[in-house]
């Protein structure tokens, strides 16, 4: 058995893609099996996506699960264009595998079940909403205590948002399930923010000489990559960003910190919850510098990357 084993939670766009193509790439790695959540796309399309990225890897026997179609509330702040139509960039595979081949079970179970196989053994990486990890907690009170650890993509520390104006898009889709999720889950919890991704950029040299590596799967990222690429390189996609223009492969961050915990050289270590009230902070994340809180359970919100270890990953997984 691998010596890190894996339950990865998606909402498969382009970066959630990259990000499942670094686990798989990783010798160490196991990953137990895929739940998908909506948000980049539609449910259906997150599914056939992630079939399609485990086609591409030789790896189809890792069973995908069908998961939470919509937030909690129903509300919908917008499925954005940016990973194109069907969150692949809109260059669909005729060859692609159908959805018959999605798992019966139900996402949601499925999670509990395999943690429940493996207490203690398995880390769960979140790079979409947090719709079914909160239904999990709900469902079973004590899952988060058997999982070894919780690495999420997700949030902000500054109030940055790229959704709204304080609101990150994984906790904006659904506020009330990153509440629950911040509140509930009391395993060690990791969190890469969208300032951290930001802040950690890389070139858009290193981008290209990435994608144009003369290997299966560079071509399929650049291929796929070609719609968001140009809204990442516009005036209102340099104004997202913290600072400045650059390539933010933003869940391959938290994915990044699964997989080699030496990635991370800071961390700030405090409590955080999430803003469900208000006209422009819901959605927003809370991070309790002052103790007022006081919570027992911290997380650990990723503040510096070793960025030449994170660079080898990438290549590594498109090699």
């Amino acid at each position: 058995m691998a010596e890190k084993l894996l339950l990865v939670d998606v909402d498969c766009g382009v970066d959630d893609a990259q990000a499942i193509m670094m686990a798989l790439a990783q010798p160490t790695v196991q990953i137990l099996g895929i739940t998908c959540c909506h948000g980049n796309t539609a449910i259906d399309n997150v599914c056939k996506n992630v079939l399609r990225v485990l086609k591409l890897c030789n790896e189809s026997k890792i069973p995908v699960y069908r998961g939470a179609a919509s937030s909690f509330l129903g509300e919908n702040v917008g499925m954005a264009d940016y990973h194109g139509s069907d969150g692949l960039g809109g260059v669909p595979d005729p060859e692609a595998p159908a959805l018959d081949c999605i798992q019966e079970e139900h996402a949601v179970t499925a999670m509990i079940r395999i943690v429940s196989e493996h207490i203690g053994k398995v880390s769960l990486v979140a790079t979409g909403p947090l719709t079914n990890l909160a239904l999990a907690v709900k469902m079973d009170p004590t899952f988060p205590q058997k999982l070894k650890g919780l690495y999420i993509m997700g949030g902000n520390m500054e109030s940055r948002g790229n959704t709204s104006v304080c609101g990150e898009f994984n906790f904006s889709v659904d506020p009330e399930a990153a509440y629950i999720v911040l509140n509930e889950y009391s395993c060690p919890t990791y969190i890469a923010t969208w300032e951290y991704t930001c802040r950690h950029k890389l070139s858009w040299e290193f981008y290209n000489d990435l994608v144009n590596q003369d290997t299966a799967k560079a071509k399929f990222m650049k291929k796929i990559s070609a719609h968001s690429l140009k809204f990442s390189q516009s005036e209102q996609g340099i104004k997202e960003l913290v600072s400045g223009s650059g390539f933010v492969p933003c869940d391959s961050f938290a994915m990044a910190a699964a997989v080699d915990n030496s990635i991370v050289k800071e961390y700030i270590e405090c409590g955080v919850s999430v803003e469900l009230s208000g006209k422009l902070c819901r959605g927003m994340m809370i991070m309790d510098y002052l103790d007022l809180l006081q919570k027992k359970h911290k997380a650990f919100v990723m503040k510096t990357c070793d960025i030449e270890k994170f660079k080898t990953l990438l290549r590594t997984a498109l090699k």
